[in-house]
């Protein structure tokens, strides 16, 4: 595959694709320690046919974004908890762990050396990375590798979900993750197991499926690849509690923009026959950012939340407040945001 040219891009229409650009970071881990990776002009991988990873999913992965600034400069946004979570995800699956610092850096180097492929200011594209770790031991039996290969490929995106239209989705018949599974991993099962139910809905007409608890079936969890809010008649902000959805960054981001902001933010458990209880729902994630829901359809019965077309107030406040600090244009008081030094 050629590499991609920075002049072939059209800014406002990037869509949400893979394209190969220049740099990448790879290290290895084997005889017990890291190699001392760093940037590579190789964007393919190579390993065993009897890899650990191809067989028994010995695989954690982090998705992240660097934006543009109004000044020309880049951000990163909170990194250091996607390092933490890529830790935690690595520990579930009984792999190495990478480094925080060294995460967080290598992120950095792979910003730095692809940084004219960072989207322009208020294109409402922004620079994807995807940090990732494979088990690469050659085995037969089920038992954990012993190496493992550490990669960061970015590519530049546009919106996930342009603008903040309000889609439709309805509840699914299919669990995403067990309840004592690794649903709090963020690893490649997790997502395979979405597939199907992603496809069906969308057949149907939706834009993806929420996904209900997998030991009841009686409460919200999240959806395939962003968590679930809800505003009450009441003006609070509720979303789910439970352990097995992915801890999200941009929901820790929210929960705290939404204390100060006076919603009196709850992780608890939400009732899917209490859906007339909410008066404006979306999902929040890396790659959506903030989306509204304009409706949610269950055993057939459609409830729609503030509007099929519009935003509600509370969701455009928490987005223009979260992407106005992502990209420096609202004051971070929180020492979220990290600049990329060029």
């Amino acid at each position: 595959m050629a590499k991609q040219d920075v002049n072939d891009l059209d800014w406002s229409n990037l869509g949400f694709t893979y394209r190969d650009l220049p740099y990448s970071y790879n290290e290895e881990f084997k005889d017990g320690k890291w190699q001392n990776g760093g940037l590579t002009t190789d964007s393919t991988l190579t390993f065993s046919e009897a890899a650990e990873d191809l067989h028994y999913g010995q695989e954690v992965f982090e998705g992240l974004k660097a934006y543009r600034r109004k000044d020309g400069g880049i951000n990163l946004f909170r990194p250091d908890m996607n390092a933490e979570r890529m830790a935690n995800s690595a520990k579930r699956l009984v792999m190495e762990q990478y480094p925080k610092d060294k995460f967080v850096e290598a992120v950095k180097a792979v910003v730095k050396a692809n940084q004219e492929f960072v989207p322009p200011y208020g294109s409402g594209g922004s620079l994807y990375i995807r940090p990732f770790m494979v088990g690469t031991t050659p085995v037969v039996g089920v038992s954990p590798a012993t190496e493992y290969t550490f990669h960061i490929y970015a590519t530049p995106v546009g919106a996930y979900i342009k603008g903040l239209n309000p889609m439709p989705y309805v509840v699914s018949d299919y669990d995403r993750a067990a309840g004592a599974g690794t649903g709090q991993a963020k690893t490649a099962g997790n997502y395979a197991s979405s597939l199907l139910p992603s496809i069906l809905a969308k057949k149907a007409g939706f834009a993806d499926c929420l996904y209900l608890d997998p030991r009841e079936h009686k409460y919200i969890d999240e959806f395939g690849g962003a968590n679930f809010y809800g505003v009450t008649k009441d003006g609070q902000l509720l979303t789910p509690k439970s352990d097995s959805i992915l801890p999200s960054i941009t929901k820790k981001s929210i929960l705290q923009i939404a204390k100060d902001q006076g919603l009196n933010p709850q992780e608890t458990r939400i009732a899917i026959d209490n859906l007339d209880n909410l008066v404006e729902a979306g999902a929040m994630g890396t790659a959506a950012v903030i989306s509204p829901v304009g409706s949610l359809t269950y055993k057939d019965k459609k409830h729609v939340f503030y509007s099929e077309t519009e935003a509600g107030p509370v969701t455009q406040k928490l987005y223009d407040t979260l992407f106005g600090i992502q990209e420096g244009d609202v004051e971070d008081k929180y020492g979220w945001v990290v600049p990329v030094e060029l």
